[in-house]
């Protein structure tokens, strides 16, 4: 068999995804849940994540409410909670950068990490290092995670997957080809089902297949992504690292049963909205040029609207008069209105102020979040929120002058 590459370790990239995330931040939170049949996407009527438990017993990602139900009696399915998810993430890319200072966060639930020339700076292998990240993690944040090990972005995902859950796998470079040949093609990361399609009328079956292509053959029917792929599996990094997220727009939506049509407990979910938002935005020091907000009818009919703030925001107390105006151009009396949402795009990271900006009280008001946001990560999410977001004030309290703060610590 054809050694790919003849160095074992020209450098290590380690590539680390969290088992069941989702669930996963359940348990962590409801500790009575863990070794149980769990899901998540109840809001939804559609199971978007699961526990391996649910999964041993047939429940699959997509899989109706309704139909999981009667698969795996007693499977517990919860509301997602996207909120917990990303504190979750937030802290666990923390922990990360104890480790390595080149990070890229790939997913909310994934990262890449280049560990090479860490191993006497962590006092053992590239193995020993992946395992002391796994430690840490499950022991501050009480929550599984598997790590893969090669030469390159791609065969590192290809380890992470190899052993699921609280799995470590190392590929070293002499023995790439020994991983490969049991990969279906499509299992490939970044390979989609239209290329496998075209690779098989090749006989390109598995990863190892496609490694062993003449390189012409590549060039002459793919194009540059899936060049770079076929690099990287034969042992050639070719797929830089990436920063950090990059965020297009920040989306909050909750759903509430019973339907209502009441003014203003519809507006005030609206607002919880555009906290939530709003917090997730700030803790990646991004504002918002644009908001967009949408109602959801008992029916499932949307309306929305987008308008552009005078200046980039991810200050709830800054953007409730703009949330006003748009909710009452679509708000119809009467309606039953089952679900609300608010999106924050445009997203920048460098505000700059216009003339008619009141600087000093932006900046007030920045403080003032920043130590919500210090007490919120102290005491749990929303220990400190808008008073207008409680359905107890009338809409016109809400939307005269700057809403008061409510503080249930």
């Amino acid at each position: 068999m054809q050694v790919l590459s003849i160095h074992s370790w020209p450098q290590a990239i380690a590539h680390l995804d969290a088992d069941a995330f989702f669930v996963s931040c359940e348990q962590a939170v409801k500790p009575e849940l863990k070794g149980k049949c769990v899901a998540v996407g109840k809001e939804r009527g559609i199971i978007t994540a699961l526990s391996y438990e649910a999964k041993a017993k047939g429940v699959k990602r997509g899989m109706f409410v309704s139909d999981a139900g009667k698969i795996c009696p007693g499977i517990i399915i919860l509301d997602s909670n996207y909120e917990t998810y990303s504190l979750f993430s937030v802290r666990m890319f923390e922990i990360l950068k104890r480790f390595s200072p080149i990070i890229e966060e790939y997913s909310i639930d994934e990262a890449f990490i280049d560990l090479t020339g860490l191993r006497r700076l962590h006092s053992g292998s590239y193995e020993d290092i992946a395992l002391k990240i796994q430690q840490t993690i499950e022991k501050e944040l009480s929550i599984s995670v598997s790590v893969g090990i090669s030469i390159t972005k791609v065969l590192a995902k290809i380890a992470s997957k190899y052993k699921k859950p609280r799995g470590i796998t190392a590929i070293p470079g002499k023995e790439i080809h020994l991983y490969l040949k049991n990969i279906p093609i499509e299992d490939v990361w970044g390979i989609g089902p239209n290329t496998a399609s075209l690779l098989k009328k090749f006989n390109v079956k598995t990863a190892l297949d496609f490694a062993l292509k003449n390189e012409s053959f590549v060039k002459q029917y793919l194009s540059k992504p899936y060049i770079q792929i076929y690099n990287e599996l034969k042992g050639n990094p070719s797929i830089d690292f990436i920063k950090r997220i990059s965020y297009k727009s920040i989306s909050k939506a909750k759903s509430f049963y019973p339907p209502s049509n009441e003014e203003k407990f519809i507006f005030s979910e609206l607002l919880k909205n555009l906290e939530l938002a709003c917090a997730k935005a700030r803790r990646f020091n991004l504002a918002a040029k644009e908001l967009s907000v949408f109602l959801k009818t008992q029916d499932f009919q949307v309306s929305g609207i987008k308008v552009k703030l005078s200046s980039p925001s991810a200050m709830p107390l800054m953007l409730t008069e703009s949330l006003r105006e748009v909710f009452l151009k679509i708000y119809k009396p009467g309606y039953l209105y089952r679900q609300t949402g608010a999106v924050l795009s445009g997203l920048t990271e460098k505000i700059q102020y216009s003339l008619f900006d009141d600087v000093s009280k932006i900046e007030k008001i920045t403080d003032v979040y920043n130590a919500i946001d210090n007490i919120n990560r102290r005491f749990g999410r929303n220990s400190v929120h808008l008073a207008a977001s409680s359905d107890s004030y009338s809409l016109s309290e809400q939307t005269t002058n700057l809403p008061l703060l409510d503080i249930k610590v």
